[in-house]
């Protein structure tokens, strides 16, 4: 086995090197064992991430324990609920890419041998888990952990309660005392938001792949738990690299499918999905739309979690966590039971090694009598997506929606025209020129879907975009629109007052104007100019890809 650090500290050559390590404190012993890189995405942006250099430590005690030397450093992380519904929403999908990147570099610039990845908001989960896939170097990936829940009059809440607060509020059915009240509630410590939004579901993703140990999605930031599943998954990571088993074995197709059941059974944001077939991407893996529709349809959806159900994860944990819900796919041939794990195990060994109990719950259904038959991360292709979007339907009574398009140009515009009470019944909101390129970064649209839903009107309008949707969104939303509006996608024609159908039966979303006004609002369409010319959002927009297979950056060589 090749052991990397032995470029950087072995020989008279390296003599400087050393050097510079023992300015730091290390020993001859420490530079005699492996390296492991100790990431985390720490930082005082957002309560996902405020404990993550403490977690470190732990993760860092483990490593030392189990007989290597760890190496600490940090990368970014943008607060996915604190850049909402601005500019600063932009770069959040960077950000990912931005991770991944960082860690690579890091990593290949040091030499080290093994990485542990401690990660806490939305985008820094499938950013350090690429970062891993393309590294190809044995890796153990640890979540930071969910918030605890706010109580306010007996109800558990989340920060999705105050998005969907303010439009209460708009509406005049929420006064600002109230508002104020569920603003000082909501969001009692560190951690990440507590439904099953886009963290909580790539945490659970994260077990159900392979590249997490069992049981380590569920405990809360706070837990003293967490501090625990960090330092075992330290030792697990030096284990890994005892054994030699890297990402490339653990991230097959199979464990992709795991993934995706996984995301339909918890009824998890449609972001996993962009972020599946990014991390497929980075181990060679060819992941599509129609793998995304296969298994979501012989998936039952299983766990009431908000936003679409009852519970957040602080409760999925009080009964075994993402391992109960694991069992019970297992128990019913609906996994993968094969697929090697970071425990150097299969899926199936780490389930039948551990205790999960069987409690009285109305959290997670049983197999045979579902939320609902089917999963809830949906494909839809037609005439105004003819490359894919998705919708979320956990939560969602409705299954077909015909409306007549209100269009906006951007998020900004159409938040407005929702808080001046400008939205009428029936209607379906067509934001565009928020895609990957168009934004670019393809902003999630949260403030104006909850507001949409604090309003009331959840039940009463559709929203269709060629950006995306948080975790938190829930209604008749459809995020991904491919093509975008910025290529020139469908979805750059659309006037207000077309007739717009959404029906996730037959997986079909369709714009109802004649090909021959297509063509000819084609010919008067022009493509707007790029909203930055310089840094690294005009950096993204130059490689980006479509949200069809991942929004992902590629090198133009």
């Amino acid at each position: 086995m090749e052991i990397s650090s032995r470029n950087v500290v072995g020989g008279t050559a390296r003599a400087p090197h050393r050097a510079m390590y023992k300015a730091m404190g290390l020993t001859d012993s420490d530079l005699d064992k492996s390296f492991v890189g100790v990431c985390h995405t720490g930082n005082e942006a957002t309560p996902c991430n405020i404990h993550l250099p403490q977690l470190a430590l732990k993760a860092k005690e483990g490593v030392t324990d189990a007989g290597a030397t760890p190496r600490e450093f940090s990368t970014i992380a943008v607060s996915d609920g604190i850049a909402m519904g601005h500019e600063g929403m932009k770069s959040s999908l960077v950000s990912r890419e931005v991770i991944a990147d960082s860690i690579e570099l890091m990593v290949r610039a040091h030499q080290y041998d093994a990485l542990v990845g401690i990660a806490g908001c939305d985008k820094s989960l499938p950013g350090t888990m690429m970062a891993m896939a393309r590294l190809n170097l044995p890796s153990v990936f640890v979540y930071g952990g969910t918030i605890m829940p706010g109580m306010l009059n007996g109800k558990e809440l989340t920060v999705v309660d105050v998005y969907e607060a303010v439009g209460a509020y708009d509406a005049g059915n929420l006064t600002l005392e109230g508002l104020k009240e569920i603003e000082n509630t909501a969001c009692p410590n560190a951690g990440s938001c507590g439904g099953m939004f886009t963290a909580n579901t790539m945490a659970s993703i994260s077990e159900a792949i392979g590249l997490a140990l069992p049981g380590s999605a569920s405990p809360p930031a706070e837990d003293d738990r967490r501090g625990k599943m960090v330092y075992d998954t330290g030792v697990a990571c030096v284990q890994l690299l005892e054994q030699n088993i890297r990402p490339s074995q653990i991230l097959t197709f199979e464990a992709f499918e795991n993934a995706i059941t996984m995301l339909n059974a918890v009824g998890g944001s449609t972001n996993g999905i962009l972020h599946l077939l990014a991390l497929s991407n980075e181990v060679g893996i060819k992941l599509t739309y129609d793998d995304f529709e296969r298994v979501r349809k012989k998936t039952p959806h299983v766990a009431d979690m908000k936003p679409g159900g009852s519970y957040v994860m602080n409760s999925l944990d009080k009964i075994g966590g993402i391992p109960f819900v694991l069992k019970k796919l297992l128990d019913k041939g609906l996994l993968h039971e094969d697929c090697i794990t970071v425990t150097g195990k299969t899926i199936k060994e780490n389930l039948q090694s551990m205790s999960i109990p069987e409690p009285q719950q109305q959290i997670v259904r049983s197999v045979e009598n579902p939320i609902h038959s089917v999963g809830t991360a949906v494909i839809l292709k037609g005439s105004l997506a003819p490359d894919g979007a998705v919708i979320k339907t956990a939560g969602v009574e409705m299954t077909k929606f015909t409306g007549t398009a209100r269009v906006f140009d951007r998020e900004e515009y159409a938040f407005d025209s929702v808080s001046k009470g400008e939205i009428d019944e029936g209607q379906v909101v067509v934001i565009r020129y928020e895609g990957p390129k168009g934004g670019p970064g393809m902003r999630e649209m949260l403030a104006t879907t909850a507001a949409l839903v604090g309003q009331g009107l959840g039940k009463k309008v559709a929203m269709v975009t060629d950006g995306r949707f948080s975790g938190g969104t829930r209604g008749f939303m459809v995020g991904h629109v491919a093509p975008e509006a910025f290529v020139g996608g469908p979805i750059a024609l659309v006037k207000d007052g077309d007739e717009i159908t959404i029906d996730t039966e037959t997986n079909v979303i369709d714009l109802h104007v004649s090909d021959e006004e297509l063509e000819q609002r084609r010919k008067e369409w022009s493509p707007p100019k790029p909203n930055y010319t310089s840094g690294a959002l005009a950096k993204f927009a130059s490689l980006v890809g479509s949200a069809a297979h991942g929004a992902i950056t590629k090198p133009i060589l």
